[in-house]
């Protein structure tokens, strides 16, 4: 328990040194925004809007209501800004770190800050949200801090925080061994294959999965995952 505590407190410790700005919580590489934000909205378009083929012809309706959304180690409230608040009417920004909360609060978010409905102070390895509360929890390049076990849990807390059609998204750094593990700001980066091992030791469907293009080749590959409680029945 004590390396496990040791393990959350240095990842707090490295970013609490970290500025607080885009380049700041994208690790210098603050120009990808705009890429990643247009790759993530291309991603949940279709479970927003619904799916067409040929003819327009309608394939599957929208998959959950747009009212508010969870942002999972928000940071400043980067993809809230340029990607959830595009699409949902709120969000609640989740983040341990109370300077990028306060850096978000009273300038990044600028005139959006009106539709942020709740400024939460705390780490995923003890979130759990309310329950039946969001439409859509949303979570990037935060996962790494978790151990899987942890994970594990906070999927699963994640689920009674969604509504009846509500779906969890993962956009996150991938490998190819089955993990790298970065002690300098105390994480691990997770393959393919192990993260979906984790969806399914979570009790989640993964229903679309895609990977985010225009990235420079020296970075990790980032994949995006779709995910859906399993219904028991």
């Amino acid at each position: 328990m004590e390396n496990q505590d040791k393990w959350y407190t240095d990842a707090a410790d490295y970013w609490d040194k970290v500025e607080a700005t885009d380049d700041g919580v994208l690790g210098g590489f603050g120009n990808l925004s705009f890429f990643d934000s247009r790759d993530s909205k291309k991603f949940i378009k279709e479970f927003v809007e619904g799916k067409y083929g040929a003819n327009n012809h309608l394939i599957s309706p929208p998959q959950f209501e747009t009212h508010l959304a969870c942002d999972c180690g928000a940071g400043i409230g980067r993809v809230s800004k340029v990607f959830l608040l595009d699409i949902f009417e709120k969000v609640d920004l989740v983040e341990q770190n109370p300077k990028f909360l306060e850096k978000a609060k009273n300038s990044y978010m600028g005139s959006l800050e009106n539709r942020v409905n709740s400024y939460i102070c705390e780490g995923l390895q003890t979130f759990t949200p309310e329950p039946k509360k969001y439409d859509v929890i949303w979570c990037q390049w935060v996962l790494g801090h978790l151990k899987n076990y942890d994970l594990i849990q906070f999927f699963e807390r994640c689920k009674k925080g969604l509504k009846d059609k509500g779906m969890i998204f993962v956009k996150e750094n991938n490998c190819i061994n089955e993990f790298d593990v970065d002690d300098v700001d105390s994480s691990m980066t997770r393959s393919d294959s192990l993260f979906k091992e984790i969806f399914q030791k979570s009790g989640l469907e993964l229903v679309k999965e895609a990977t985010q293009k225009n990235f420079p080749s020296s970075l990790y590959p980032v994949k995006m995952y779709a995910l859906k409680p399993i219904k028991k029945e």
